[in-house]
């Protein structure tokens, strides 16, 4: 089981990357929404997976690798790429934009993010991410209309 939590909290293992885990992590959720359907029922299911699977898996890791909102947790950035993709046309150019702006969002903690870090467990983790995602949704759908 601990195997399973490392290897779904790691991002299939990327989180362990020497270089940008985060980043890393993001590629994961990119690769990974290029090839998954993006029907609104599947993309629904999938946000709601990964926002309450991904804060308990999250908060699991955390214990098991024995480190707070450690770097090689990517679960959350994971899934804060797929929020700001969400309900969008799937472009190759929409996806390299959101890529770019969720992970300067991620990266630059506009407010409230240190706030939403300050939680405790597999929360702290995934709420910086999940409103990173949010923002970058909300500029993308911004950009798209434009």
């Amino acid at each position: 089981m601990e195997w399973l939590i490392r290897f779904l909290a790691t991002g299939f293992f990327v989180g362990y990357s020497p270089v940008a885990p985060g980043t890393m992590g993001t590629l994961v959720a990119f690769l990974l929404y290029a090839l998954l359907p993006t029907t609104v029922p599947f993309y629904w299911m999938l946000i709601l997976c990964l926002i309450i699977g991904g804060t308990i898996i999250s908060h699991w890791a955390e214990n098991i690798l024995g480190e707070i909102d450690s770097p090689k947790i990517v679960i959350d950035e994971m899934c804060g790429y797929f929020i700001a993709m969400a309900f969008l046309p799937k472009t190759l150019g929409l996806m390299i934009v959101g890529f770019v702006i969720y992970r300067l969002l991620d990266v630059i903690k506009i407010y409230p993010i240190k706030k939403l870090e300050m939680l405790a467990g597999g929360l702290g983790i995934m709420l910086d991410d999940i409103y990173a995602g949010v923002v970058t949704n909300i500029i993308l759908h911004i950009i798209h209309t434009l």
